[in-house]
């Protein structure tokens, strides 16, 4: 089952923790220097907030999903939407070790669709830039997601 991604930008994270925690009522599910996610089943939703980024507001949007078939399904769609889109493998970024594919909708807002294999320690240090990712604009390339 797909999951809906949201990527915020946050200047006070322990504001925006608070806010965010009594909007869903329930507390972030991880929680890391410069970051807090929230893995909701209603809705279903992986809401993130990042003070790593590229600034505050909407970073990225994206689909997670479950298994290789659906991220296959999800990149397939992308393609047919007239988008060229690259596969980013054994990626490490906002704690976990992703497989992943970057894109950028018509007004350039950025999406991802990522299959997740585990959770890791360090925040990942790669980077949305060069001819692998072109259609994502310049000012979203600094940080692993942002």
């Amino acid at each position: 089952m797909k999951r809906l991604h949201v990527s915020l930008g946050v200047e006070d994270l322990e504001a925006s923790i608070r806010f965010y925690s009594t909007l869903f009522g329930a507390e972030p599910t991880l929680r890391r220097e410069g970051y807090a996610k929230w893995m909701l089943e209603d809705p279903r939703v992986n809401f993130v907030l990042d003070q790593k980024g590229a600034g505050r507001g909407v970073d990225h949007l994206g689909i997670q999903v479950e298994d290789e078939t659906e991220l296959a399904e999800v990149s397939d769609r992308l393609k047919n939407a007239g988008q060229g889109v690259d596969l980013l493998e054994n990626n490490k970024c906002c704690y976990a070790r992703q497989d992943k594919f970057w894109i950028s909708d018509p007004q350039g807002v950025p999406w991802e669709t990522f299959k997740t294999h585990e959770l890791i320690e360090d925040y990942g240090d790669t980077t949305r830039t060069g001819d692998l990712l072109k259609s994502v604009p310049p000012a979203k390339t600094e940080g692993c997601c942002g």
